[in-house]
């Protein structure tokens, strides 16, 4: 019986490889968390090595976003959020508002994010106020919002997407989250949010597609965001793909290159995604108007730009000038 118990553990570490393999980055620590406990207010680290330290921002953020989840799930649990749905007015139409400006203007659809700060550049806007931001964008005319909820890197909050909701916005909102489970998606939905954000580097394809069944019960749309050929490969295998990011960030070296977005869409995946009616979102690297006609060209029907809009003081305006309006 023993025998039988050590192979079934083996075989199912086995088949967990594939899945492992495909990811670039790592969900936790691979010898646990370096801090522990010792009483109310005293921690210690234990020495590792290199290995059991993040290899880069997006894997640190991932791993701490570990015990930020589960801190939000003890103060507010599933069956609460599940509760707050019922009364949650329904999803708006994210792909369709994208593709409805995209019509309008002949500009790709723009997500204009409400981004505060970032791991690199720390605070960006000083003088944040989400909703203001939010009306601003609107007015310039922005398709979508993109609203940041990660707090520990970007300063940013679930109540933030409340709020702007709540102010009467009508532009769809996506929740710009770090999402390793389904509670951050019946999180972003009870906040408000119309589509969220999951990330191929981090997410295997057997969880994107189950998070992206998750989100559509909910009515919320995916932005399924890759930084690499393979991983656009790998994602262009999930059922009711609509929504694809590609970020010209290296996640390796940190460079921006617009470059990546023209490579990825020039061969027979960019073939694929232009059969299937998918929408492709550029990230990252856009600044003018210049860059929005190179991604344009490059086959992005959708562009996500933050930083460039964030930090003016007139976002309104910023947009106008971003798109060539």
């Amino acid at each position: 019986a023993r025998g039988g118990a050590a192979r079934g553990a083996a075989a199912r570490c086995r088949a967990a490889e594939p899945a492992e393999a495909e990811t670039s980055i790592r969900r936790r620590p691979p010898r646990g968390i370096d801090v522990h406990s010792c009483g109310k207010d005293v921690t210690f680290e234990v020495p590792v090595d290199e290995d059991n330290k993040p290899r880069n921002i997006l894997e640190e953020i991932v791993w701490y976003k570990n015990v930020e989840v589960e801190y939000m799930r003890n103060h507010v649990d599933l069956a609460t959020l599940k509760r707050k749905l019922q009364v949650t007015p329904p999803a708006r139409d994210f792909v369709g508002a994208i593709r409805q400006k995209a019509a309008e203007t002949g500009k790709p659809g723009l997500i204009a994010e409400v981004k505060k700060a970032s791991p690199s550049k720390g605070v960006i806007q000083p003088d944040f106020d989400p909703v203001r931001i939010a009306m601003a964008y609107e007015d310039g005319g922005a398709a979508c919002l993109s609203v940041l909820t990660d707090e520990k890197y970007f300063q940013g909050s679930f109540e933030n997407l409340t709020l702007i909701r709540g102010a009467g916005v009508n532009c769809p909102l996506l929740c710009k989250e770090f999402i390793i489970e389904a509670y951050q998606i019946y999180k972003a939905r009870a906040s408000g949010a119309d589509a969220v954000l999951l990330i191929a580097a981090v997410l295997p394809n057997t969880d994107l597609q189950y998070l992206m069944k998750c989100a559509k019960a909910l009515g919320l749309a995916t932005l399924v965001e890759v930084h690499t050929e393979a991983e656009l490969e790998r994602v262009l295998k999930l059922d009711g793909l609509e929504l694809v990011g590609i970020n010209n960030r290296d996640l390796q070296t940190f460079e921006v290159s617009l470059d990546i977005t023209r490579q990825l869409l020039s061969g027979k995946l960019g073939e694929e995604i232009r059969e299937r009616g998918i929408i492709v979102v550029g990230e990252s690297g856009i600044f003018t108007p210049d860059d929005v006609a190179f991604v344009q060209d490059a086959g992005c029907g959708a562009i996500l730009v933050g930083e460039s809009l964030v930090k003016q003081t007139d976002p309104e305006t910023g947009i106008r000038n971003l798109l060539s309006l």
